[in-house]
This record gives structure tokens, C-alpha cells and sequence, in this order.
């Protein structure tokens, strides 16, 4: 665990003022209303939704419009658009503005994933200056008071970099910060970050917040990107799966006295205890045990990296279809077994390895769009994501 402790100022995005410089980074599947609950429980920080699709929004999609409600303890509310479309995308914020859904609006173009970039989304997207610049303008405008960030990589390869154009365009219009994963989408998510990259976003936007991403697995990684970029927040993904008191750790090494909660022990009935209360807000979120109790399954193996929980108990907790179950399975183990240091730490969740990225036929011979790409940009609006 960390025992670095920094001073950091507080962070402002917009009218936000955060006690903490974290953001957590939407990921699909991960952070719906249950599980940024359980991470505000252990510390301040400004906590984003599941990536929602602007053409679902717009469209009242049943489970699109469950994903952006909020459980009145989260405040600020945070919601991420991801869109390729600029007057679906101006159509999105504007609902989320006019029917007060949100304090605070992002706009993800980091999305690696194939299927979106080879329709020109995603990550691809900013290689057309004008669609980028559009699609921010008409969204800062439509977002009006409430804040709107963006969130980038740095580019489709090391050949095509975009990160540095993208952050002052959307400096330029209007955004309330911008965050980079300074990554490519042809990294995807292997090797390491470039946080120099970060350095440079901060050296060429200048007046409003640059939040740095990418390999953030400790308080300790957080508090050097700061010192080493000069950015002004982290934004942290992977680093939090199956460790929700990370956000304790980040509270105690950047945040301001009394942002995080209870210490951290981190023995196995700590996190026995944070995995339980993870699977209960679940079932809270979906209102059916067995469903809350499917969807804890897929955090078995983080929460429990390192620690002496065998094969056989791993598998019963992922076949568990109730509380009691789990609880039943948790009276097995021995509580008392300490934090098992290195083995608990580092790398989790997906790395995947370098690949070209898939693209529109000729997508880089221009930066501007033309009719072919259109259509196929517009087609690019499918849920998915990443970052």
C-alpha cells in the first residue's frame, strides 16, 4: 500500500471543485452506480459513468436511461457521451442539461476497439480536425454552465498523433479540461503509457486542466505522474479493479485532510468485506439477488490477486448466486491473512497487445471528412467502451 504523502491543490472543472485530483474512467460493465458508490466510500474524487451512446440517449433506450440515473448519494453526477454524430451529439448533452441529469458531461474519443475505429470512432476520430472540433463546439454549447471535458489518447500511431491539435481545439471550445491516455489506439492497452505525452498536452493547454492516464496502479504512481507531468489530475481505470479503496490511498497521498475514508489494512477480511459490499450495492442497482450476484463474478479474481484463496474457493465465489452463499463460502477462509504485498499489486484487467488499428479505407490519406467517410462515421455509434 502507499505510504507517499504530497500536497496537491484542489481541482476545478468548471464550477466543480474536487477535494481530491481523481477521476475514476468510465469502463463498460465496471462502473455502473454500485460500484462508484462503493469507491466513494473510501475516498473523494469525481466518479464517471458506463460510456452511454449518444444516439441511445437521444432515442430513450430503456436501459441507456437506467445507466445515466444516479442514486442520490453521488454528487457531482458525472455521465460519459461517446458520439461521432455533432448534432446527436449536441441533441445528447442538451437532454442531459434541460432535464438536469448531469453536473458534469465527458466526451470520450479514446476508444481503441476495432469495431469502432475502422467506422472512423473512437480514437480515430479526432484525425478529422473539423468533425472533432464540431462535435466539441456544439457540445460545450449546448452543455452551457455545466462543465464539459474531454477525453482523448494520443493518437492512431505513432505516426498519427492527434492528441496535441485535439487538446487546443477543444481548449478553444470551451471545454472545462481535457485528459489524455497517453497511449495510441494501435497500443491499445500493452507496454507502458507515455506520460511525456501528458507533459506536452500540459505545456500546450494552458488555461484549463490536463488530467494524465494510463498506468496508474498506486497512490505512489500518482503522486510521480503529477510531480513528473505537471498535470493537474489523474484519471484512473484498471488500477481500481478489485481495489476500490484506491481511492482511500489517493485521498490520503493528493487530497485535501478528511477526503478519504477509513485507513486501509488491507488483510483478507478487508477485502472480503469490500467484495461483499460490492456485491450487495449490485443487487441494490439491479433489484434481483441473483443478477447482482452474476455480476459480482467477473471482480473474483482482482479483488483477490495475491492473497491464499484457492482454485476451489475462487470458483465457488464465482458461481455464487446469493449473499448468504457468499457469505457461507467467506466463513471458510482465515480473515486474518495479511496484505500480500507485490503479489496484490501491479497490472490488472486487460492489456491486450500492439495491433494496426483498424480503419475507414484511406482514412489517413486527409484530415478533412468526405462523403464515403461520412456514412461511414455515422454508422460508428454502436456501445462500446474504452479509453
Amino acid at each position: 500500500m502507499s505510504t507517499v504523502l504530497s500536497a496537491s491543490p484542489p481541482l476545478r472543472i468548471g464550477p466543480i471543485a474536487l477535494d481530491t485530483p481523481v477521476v475514476l474512467a468510465p469502463m463498460a460493465g465496471i462502473t455502473n452506480t454500485a460500484f462508484r458508490r462503493l469507491c466513494r466510500e473510501y475516498g473523494a474524487g469525481l466518479y464517471v459513468s458506463e460510456m452511454i451512446t449518444t444516439r441511445a440517449l437521444v432515442e430513450r433506450n430503456a436501459t441507456t436511461m437506467r445507466l445515466i440515473t444516479h442514486h442520490e448519494s453521488e454528487k457531482p453526477r458525472s455521465i460519459q457521451l461517446y458520439g461521432v454524430d455533432p448534432a446527436t451529439t449536441e441533441a445528447a448533452v442538451r437532454l442531459l442539461v434541460e432535464e438536469d441529469r448531469a453536473d458534469h458531461i465527458d466526451l470520450n474519443f479514446g476508444c481503441p476497439v476495432p469495431k469502432v475505429t475502422r467506422k472512423g470512432g473512437g480514437a480515430a476520430l479526432p484525425w478529422k480536425l473539423d468533425l472533432f472540433r464540431d462535435i466539441v463546439t456544439r457540445a460545450a454549447r449546448a452543455a452551457g454552465d455545466v462543465p464539459l471535458t474531454v477525453k482523448m489518447r494520443k493518437g492512431i500511431d505513432s505516426d498519427h498523433l492527434t492528441y496535441l491539435d485535439a487538446g487546443r481545439i477543444a481548449e478553444d471550445a470551451g471545454v472545462s479540461a481535457v485528459a489524455l491516455h497517453a497511449r495510441t489506439a494501435a497500443e491499445f492497452y500493452s507496454g507502458h503509457a507515455d506520460w511525456s505525452a501528458i507533459a506536452a498536452l500540459k505545456e500546450a493547454v494552458t488555461s484549463v486542466p490536463v488530467l494524465g492516464n494510463g498506468d496508474i496502479w498506486s497512490a505512489d504512481d500518482a503522486v510521480r505522474m503529477m510531480a513528473e507531468t505537471g498535470c493537474d489530475g489523474v484519471v484512473v481505470g484498471r488500477g481500481c479493479l478489485g481495489r476500490p479503496w484506491l481511492f482511500g490511498d489517493l485521498a490520503r497521498a493528493l487530497g485535501e485532510p478528511g477526503s478519504a475514508g477509513p485507513e486501509v489494512d488491507a488483510t483478507l477480511g478487508f477485502v472480503a468485506q469490500a467484495f461483499r459490499r460490492h456485491a450487495e450495492l449490485l443487487v441494490e442497482f439491479f433489484e434481483d439477488e441473483g443478477r447482482g450476484c452474476r455480476d459480482i463474478r467477473k471482480h473474483v479474481a482482482w479483488y483477490f490477486k495475491g492473497y491464499p484463496v484457492g482454485g476451489d474457493t475462487r470458483a465457488r465465489l464465482a458461481t455464487a448466486s446469493s449473499l448468504a452463499e457468499i457469505d457461507e463460502i467467506f466463513a471458510t477462509l482465515d480473515m486474518s491473512a495479511p496484505y500480500p504485498g507485490a503479489a496484490a499489486e501491479g497490472q490488472r484487467g486487460r492489456a491486450g497487445t500492439p495491433k494496426r488499428p483498424a480503419l475507414p479505407d484511406r482514412w489517413l490519406e486527409s484530415r478533412d471528412v468526405d462523403a464515403a467517410e461520412s456514412s461511414a462515421i455515422a454508422a460508428a455509434e454502436i456501445e462500446n467502451s474504452g479509453g
